[in-house]
């Protein structure tokens, strides 16, 4: 596979799968709060402070949410307390992963699908007062330094953002030759300072001047306090690939951060673009089935749309 400075600065074969697993920042179900990626990033913060290895972590965290990018939250979970057996829960999220999968390195797709076969119960530590802080901090928005900031209703969390950016960031390490589970920590961390500093985007962090180094140096040392000494030095390694793209951990990080921003932006422009010949022709909103000619014939009848 190429690297980054051999052609290609990303891969586009991969854009469809991110563009998709975007979405599960949106997906929400009954009896379960937040969204589906707001859930895992704490599932991904209680396993490290349980004391799971951090790969082992990466890896669960990254295939959970593959198979939940169709399944949503048709999860392991769910499936075991529907009387599904371990052998058949397996089958059911490998088919998950496997249909949007197909362009993730062979290497990693097969780790990742052995996660799922698996499905290790890694042990459930107490969450750190940061995940639930990130999971209610807004994302800023649109800003640009001299203009008026641009909001788009409903916005995304930091947890949401964190853990999509490290889910980009193991599916796109081979194409860098990065380390993913390095990737995965540092973007999981990434957002440390906004578990206490609101979020007012590029605007509000010139506008502090040379105050904004010292305040994110102390607010994400606050976050880094809430950690155990073993894994607070972990992921202090790990962060240390964030300032730039020096290494092919802080490009795998960078391409997953910018990705992750501007597709955030772009669903909601898509949704805007929606048109009925995409909804009732494409994606078959009134599908196959035996009422289908019913169906038909009252929206015809009652000029729909």
């Amino acid at each position: 596979m190429p690297g980054p400075f051999e052609g290609a600065a990303a891969p586009v074969a991969l854009r469809e799968l991110l563009v998709e697993l975007n979405d599960l920042k949106r997906v929400r179900s009954a009896g379960r709060t937040g969204s589906v990626a707001e859930r895992l990033f704490a599932q991904g913060w209680s396993a490290l402070t349980g004391g799971a290895d951090p790969e082992a972590v990466a890896l669960e965290i990254t295939a959970k949410t593959l198979a939940a990018c169709r399944l949503c939250d048709l999860d392991d979970a769910f499936l075991a307390a529907a009387g599904l057996s371990e052998a058949a829960i397996g089958d059911v999220l490998v088919a998950g992963f496997e249909a949007v999968t197909p362009e993730v390195e062979a290497d990693l797709r097969g780790r990742l699908r052995e996660r799922l076969r698996e499905r290790d119960n890694l042990v459930a530590g107490p969450l750190p007062g940061f995940v639930a802080a990130l999971a209610q901090q807004p994302r800023a928005g649109v800003t640009c330094p001299g203009k008026p900031r641009i909001l788009l209703e409903p916005p995304e969390n930091h947890a949401e953002h964190c853990l999509m950016v490290a889910v980009y960031g193991v599916v796109l390490s081979p194409f860098y030759r990065a380390d993913p589970t390095t990737v995965f920590l540092a973007a999981m961390a990434h957002h440390f300072h906004n578990a206490a500093m609101p979020d007012a985007g590029f605007t509000g962090e010139m506008l502090l001047g040379d105050h904004l180094g010292p305040i994110m140096a102390r607010t994400t040392q606050w976050a880094l306090d809430a950690l155990e000494p073993p894994l607070r030095a972990t992921i202090e390694r790990a962060r240390a690939v964030l300032p730039d793209d020096a290494t092919a951990e802080g490009r795998a990080f960078h391409a997953a951060d910018a990705i992750d921003r501007v597709l955030q932006i772009a669903q909601h422009l898509r949704a805007a673009s929606l048109t009925m010949e995409t909804v009732l022709g494409e994606m078959e909103l009134v599908h196959a089935g035996p009422v289908k000619g019913f169906h038909d014939r009252v929206l015809k009848d009652m000029r729909i749309p």
